[in-house]
């Protein structure tokens, strides 16, 4: 009962820590002149993937692999299919041509290249570098592209009345959380996977993957609610970008990362092609509809069906 009790304690401080870090970093960059735009564009998405970050370099320092590459693949796959089917029965997602022009396209072309680069079983060093540089390279080109995002002057003003010492406390403590919480996480996963009988890839996939796309989940359904789905779908494809380039690069930087073969032929499969079947979805109508929302709700089922059977 223990490892479960740690476990929620874990994810609790992982959600906790992320939005702790979030808050204290916009009020510093606020102070620092930074348009509330550029911070929701940089240190925002920045704080909504630190919990899959976390997990992915702790499991990854522990030996843990299965763990690390469960966690992005899980998180992609539960992104489009639970957070953007249970965003789109809230309230149906309005696509843009922007957003498949752009948006999808480098989400696809990042998944087909994730899944290259696995193929010979290891991410290593180099290919963690290439991953890095491509995150550093679109974002770059997407800041271009789009310009900076003003979200309200107002919000850039309560920002700059935080204090320093108070931000600056906020950081430390969001870290803290963090670390605490991947280290509770991870090792109690693990725990739990072992006294179940279940591999550390399952668990991974699902109980780990799921937990730490909380913070999309919530965005997303909160955004649906303000009936400001264009940034509910953008949330959920540069999550899943971010997550392969920025989160997979980072922790094959720190130590290469094993891929398993059930990963490569599986569960990539799955994730490639929920990826692929996202496009008709937005193109038919231009929207993710209540019914598209079912849809790949029910498609979430039969992935996991398949995975435990």
């Amino acid at each position: 009962m223990i490892p479960y009790i740690l476990l929620v304690l874990g994810l609790s401080l992982l959600l906790v820590g992320g939005k702790t870090l979030v808050d204290g970093a916009s009020a510093i960059a606020a102070r620092l002149g930074l348009s509330a735009g550029l911070i929701g564009l940089t240190i925002v998405a920045f704080g909504t993937s630190a919990p899959e970050l976390l997990v992915c370099v702790t499991a990854a320092l522990k030996g843990n692999s299965d763990i690390a590459v469960g966690n992005v693949v899980g998180s992609n796959i539960a992104n489009i299919t639970l957070v953007l089917g249970i965003t789109g029965l809230v309230f149906p997602v309005v696509i843009t041509p922007s957003i498949l022009r752009m948006d999808y396209t480098f989400t696809m072309i990042t998944t087909v290249l994730f899944f290259l680069l696995a193929l010979n079983g290891v991410i290593s060093f180099v290919e963690g570098l290439v991953l890095v540089t491509l995150f550093v390279l679109v974002n770059m080109y997407f800041f271009k592209k789009i310009g900076r995002v003003e979200i309200s002057d107002e919000e850039t003003v309560q920002l700059k009345k935080k204090s320093v010492w108070i931000s600056i406390g906020y950081v430390l403590l969001g870290v803290g959380g963090l670390y605490l919480g991947s280290e509770l996480f991870v090792e109690n996963g693990v725990i739990i996977a072992t006294s179940l009988g279940v591999s550390e890839r399952i668990i991974g996939i699902t109980v780990i993957a799921v937990g730490t796309s909380l913070p999309e989940l919530i965005t997303s359904v909160i955004a649906a609610i303000k009936k400001e789905t264009d940034i509910a779908i953008g949330n959920v494809l540069g999550s899943n970008m971010m997550n392969i380039l920025s989160i997979i690069g980072i922790t094959a930087l720190v130590r290469p990362i094993p891929i398993s073969a059930d990963f490569i032929y599986n569960d990539f499969i799955w994730m490639i092609a929920f990826t692929a079947i996202l496009f008709p979805l937005m193109r038919i109508r231009y929207a993710i509809s209540r019914i598209d929302g079912g849809i790949l709700l029910v498609g979430y089922a039969v992935y996991i069906f398949f995975l435990l059977w």
